[in-house]
């Protein structure tokens, strides 16, 4: 389909569509005036990770061509817990480490977005603010009647709960019904037609487009994107040692650069089109490139990705750590680093509490699982047994620890 609309066709050549509930009416609205579109985020830990990318990057479009986003943070709904996806119901947070979490989360919105109160400033509004204050009966009498039970059956977040044979409580059952009031009062505080999300939300979406209709007399859009995973069939966020999150302070700058530099050829151009703003003709070039030169490809992909989240500084200081780190063979100074004193070396401090103490390794019994790997490592060179550290390690004032090939730290002496 061929989009009129700078939107759309963004969105259409940058592979973020998967589904919509009328896309032709969609791009014709998008063609004509500014229009107001939404994606809620639940609040359920201190940072997003990087699988929100793809819907924050949603909203970066839907602001870079002309049009306002609204960043809805999930203060009432991650009372609840969405069951999409979930086998399990989420561990429910206290009112205070809800409020904890958003303001922690709200930071990274900042970076992508412009706020403020122009037509096209996004707006960051808590669905707290009306999903608290509605009565219990008056909410069922209102909008209950609105839904019927055989047809939330059908929706995935249900559907899929109950093909497993996993309970779902009647608590999460509610939760697309919130979400579709969301809708519903979106529309009548920002003139909101547009709800973005992933495609696991299909059906909360389309049950908010259903609720605007009935209740506000309104046509509004729904529209998705594919949850993304690697090639190798991987969750997008997720590494073998947990979440790529967001806040800096949770996931280094340098370490964020590193998991986009991983990223396998086979998705280095949906990564480059989905995760930077480079003008999709580069993109193309980029991803055509084969055998050693796809690396060239990753570095500015990592580059692009990371300046975007946390600043262009940041993201060329961990490029030339890398560098540094793995074409010269130094220290890279942007790695992460711990501190310890000639006497520490001098009394035996031991190697394997400084893999801990660096985050390399979360336990002793995984360090030594990785010493009997082989891929323990003190200077480059395979540390064969448990040990403490010896004169002869340091170099230049300093000692370098790795796991294999891609992670590092450095012991500063002082």
């Amino acid at each position: 389909m061929t989009y009129k609309s700078d939107f759309l066709h963004v969105l259409d050549e940058r592979g973020f569509i998967a589904q919509g509930t009328n896309l032709e009416g969609l791009d014709e609205k998008a063609s004509k005036e500014t229009i107001t579109g939404y994606i809620g985020f639940d609040a359920t830990a201190k940072s997003l990770h990087a699988g929100s990318l793809i819907q924050i990057m949603m909203l970066y479009w839907l602001q870079q061509t002309g049009h306002r986003p609204i960043a809805l943070m999930g203060g009432g709904t991650t009372k609840v817990g969405d069951p999409s996806g979930k086998d399990t119901q989420r561990a429910l947070l206290t009112n205070a480490e809800i409020d904890a979490n958003i303001a922690s989360i709200k930071g990274v919105f900042e970076k992508f977005l412009t706020f403020g109160g122009g037509p096209e400033d996004a707006v960051m509004a808590n669905n707290d603010d009306w999903l608290s204050e509605l009565g219990y009966v008056e909410f069922l009498r209102d909008y209950g009647v609105h839904f019927t039970i055989n047809r939330m059956l059908t929706f995935d977040s249900v559907k899929l709960r109950l093909d497993r044979e996993s309970p779902m409580t009647f608590l999460e059952f509610n939760y697309m019904l919130m979400q579709a009031y969301d809708f519903h009062e979106l529309y009548g505080r920002y003139g909101c037609t547009l709800q973005l999300g992933g495609s696991d939300q299909w059906g909360n979406i389309v049950n908010g487009v259903e609720l605007c209709r009935r209740k506000d007399g309104a046509e509004v859009f729904g529209l998705t994107t594919e949850l993304l995973t690697t090639a190798s069939g991987k969750k997008m966020g997720k590494t073998e040692d947990g979440a790529v999150w967001l806040n800096a302070d949770m996931f280094a700058p340098y370490d964020y650069w590193q998991y986009w530099r991983n990223t396998e050829d086979a998705d280095v151009g949906k990564m480059l089109a989905r995760f930077t703003t480079m003008h999709m003709d580069e993109v193309r070039r980029l991803a055509a490139l084969e055998g050693a030169e796809i690396n060239e490809a990753k570095k500015i992909l990592a580059t692009e990705a990371t300046a975007l989240l946390h600043g262009r500084e940041a993201a060329e200081r961990a490029a030339a750590t890398a560098q540094e780190t793995f074409e010269k063979g130094g220290l890279g100074g942007d790695l992460p680093t711990i501190e310890l004193s000639e006497s520490d070396i001098a009394s035996g401090a031991a190697v394997i509490d400084q893999f801990i103490a660096a985050g390399l390794c979360a336990s002793k019994g995984e360090a030594r699982r990785h010493i009997k790997a082989g891929a323990l490592k003190l200077n480059d060179k395979p540390v064969s047994e448990e040990r403490p550290f010896e004169t002869g390690d340091i170099q230049d004032g300093a000692i370098k620890l790795s796991i294999g090939k891609k992670k590092h730290a450095i012991v500063r002496i002082v």
